[in-house]
């Protein structure tokens, strides 16, 4: 899992520029998107063959 970072955004000016509009934007959009990545992970850690594939691994590691 990826560490969490807050992403920085641009602040507003006092005149419409499109470029930071589009900055803004990606940023929002990205950052959307690794939340959406993250609960996926979470939801497939919580999946019956995940889960018995990382408790394997776990009782593997015990032996170790």
């Amino acid at each position: 899992m990826k560490s969490a970072q807050t992403p920085n955004l641009p602040t507003a000016g006092k005149e419409y520029v499109q470029l930071p509009e589009h900055l803004f934007r990606r940023t929002a959009e990205q950052y959307m998107a690794d939340l959406h990545g993250d609960i996926v992970d979470l939801q497939n850690q919580d999946s019956k063959p995940a889960s018995l594939a990382l408790r394997r691994h776990q009782f593997l590691l015990m032996g170790a």
